[in-house]
């Protein structure tokens, strides 16, 4: 092990490498941010971790768009205004800021609604100003929570859908409505293309038999109705994409995007930036905390991961390449990237214990960062019983026992319903085809190449992980950079008491077995004799 990576007053920083356009190409047009000029918006899900992304990029790049309008609901007491006022408060929107002024953001209105309720929770007044105003429609709202109420998940993810598709048809001016699906609505797919697939079940009859039941009917059904899917996420999902199937043959002007695994920020506009615990950066802070010690997992199986910031360039230039290229007999992208690179599960954990066992540890770290992915379920239930369960109540005891709120077994629980999602997608495998957005490069000029970098050409594993590490930090755990020399030195700790803890153990096996094997020993001894 060494610590001579950095000095314990070497505070690692951000930096902002936002690509800074050539002087060269200043004068090639930028034909994708001018197909926005001039549009009205209509967005679902703006709140959302993909939505905030995809927000801040419209405003920056295409300053001159009419207006934007998010559909906002009463949240924690806060009304849309109050929750659209707080959403630009974020970091995320400071660079949009400094390059057009604060005013930029008045572009920017909200519209009180809910898409878990009946017609959208939109008034009539509402509607009709919508589907006079409006050009264009992006529909990202959707519960991601894999092991969301079936009910819940139908209600919003499937009958949302449909109450946006009935919204979308009465709009006087559509140009585009784009769907934000995702890559693992088609399970049974091993090689995902980039057409329209056929529902098993009819969604009508299943938002139909959802608003009749109670949800607690509806969960004793549930692995019925599932019929073979892993969750009500991908199950809802999959049903929302045959609704808006029927819209497409309809004729509506219609395209339907599937990003994979969005993750944090890779370029712009803020290095590693991400506002939840999701996907490889929840398992990064859960093993950099010392509470994650094994996972089962095939760990040379890969997922496919697709930094926001890289996503939301693929949805604009979809969205480009439909309105300005006229090809709109393409109706499906998969906005996914395992054709290009490939980061297996062990190359994550390897590199992710690096950096937070090395570089940037996380604060107050229960053990050191350490554990291993195990290929037999029954060895990882036996590590799960010996290295989360037995500490995290043994812990407790003593917070307890100290006058604090025990924490640790809570977790722990949270943990292992986790790993029950994480295990079906970790130890199966699936590929996705791009063909449509790998096409879109050869239509982009080298100025357009810069403003929506698509490829991932200069991307270093880990100086982006140690981005992600240094931003979940910041924003997500509020640790400041300031208190990461004594995080290395509360790490140096840790190694030693996990050094010491596995050598006790060691020394304590070594008795257990000295002792029961001694008097065989003496027994074989005496039969000698």
């Amino acid at each position: 092990m060494s610590w001579r990576l950095m000095s314990d007053y070497d505070i690692p920083q951000f930096f902002y490498k936002m690509p800074q356009l050539p002087e060269e190409l200043k004068d090639i047009p930028d034909r994708v941010s001018a197909t926005f000029e001039g549009k009205t918006f209509f967005i679902t899900g703006g709140s959302g971790f993909l939505g905030k992304v995809l927000i801040e990029k419209i405003l920056r790049k295409s300053p001159n768009i009419n207006k934007i309008y998010l559909l906002m609901r009463q949240k924690k007491g806060k009304d849309s205004k109050q929750r659209i006022h707080e959403l630009f408060s974020s970091c995320l929107f400071d660079e949009v800021k400094k390059m057009h002024g604060a005013s930029i953001l008045d572009k920017v209105s909200a519209i009180s609604g809910d898409v878990e309720a009946i017609n959208l929770g939109i008034s009539d007044a509402d509607r009709a100003f919508l589907q006079k105003e409006v050009d264009m429609v992006i529909h990202a709202a959707a519960t991601i929570r894999f092991d969301e109420a079936l009910k819940k998940a139908v209600i919003l993810n499937t009958r949302g859908t449909k109450q946006m598709m009935e919204l979308a048809s009465g709009i006087q001016n559509l140009k585009l409505f784009v769907y934000v699906s995702t890559a693992y609505c088609h399970l049974d797919q091993k090689v995902l293309e980039e057409k329209l697939y056929p529902s098993p079940m009819d969604p009508h009859k299943i938002i139909k038999s959802c608003e009749l039941m109670d949800e607690e009917l509806v969960e004793k059904v549930g692995e019925k109705i599932l019929q073979g899917f892993p969750n009500s996420y991908a199950f809802t999902k999959n049903l929302a994409e045959a609704i808006v199937t029927e819209h497409i043959h309809k004729g509506m002007p219609i395209i339907i995007v599937r990003p994979s695994i969005v993750i944090p920020t890779w370029l712009e506009p803020l290095q590693g930036w991400t506002d939840n615990i999701n996907g490889p950066t929840g398992l990064l802070i859960g093993a950099g905390k010392g509470v994650i010690r094994t996972m089962y997992c095939d760990n040379t199986g890969y997922a496919d991961y697709m930094p926001v910031d890289i996503c939301i360039n693929a949805l604009l230039l979809a969205m480009w390449n439909y309105m300005s290229n006229g090809e709109t007999e393409k109706k499906v992208y998969n906005l996914t990237s395992n054709s290009e690179w490939q980061v297996t599960w062990q190359q994550i954990i390897d590199i992710g214990r690096e950096i937070i066992s090395h570089e940037v540890p996380l604060n107050n770290a229960v053990w050191y960062p350490g554990g291993s992915m195990k290929s037999s379920r029954l060895y990882h239930q036996i590590c799960v019983l010996l290295f989360h369960m037995i500490p995290a109540y043994f812990i407790d005891s003593l917070i307890y026992l100290s006058g604090h709120k025990p924490i640790l077994v809570k977790i722990q629980d949270r943990i292992n319903k986790g790993f029950e999602v994480f295990e079906y997608y970790a130890n199966n495998q699936w590929d996705f085809n791009n063909d449509n957005l790998r096409a879109i490069r050869h239509k982009m000029n080298d100025r357009e190449k810069v403003e929506f970098k698509l490829d991932g050409d200069g991307m270093d594993l880990k100086m982006y992980f140690r981005d992600c590490i240094l931003a979940a930090r910041k924003y997500i755990l509020k640790e400041a950079p300031e208190t990461i020399p004594r995080a290395r030195q509360h790490m140096r700790m840790m190694y030693c008491l996990d050094m010491v803890s596995r050598i006790a153990f060691f020394a304590f096996f070594v008795w257990i077995l000295v002792k029961w094997l001694s008097p065989l020993v003496s027994f074989f001894t005496l039969e000698a004799h």
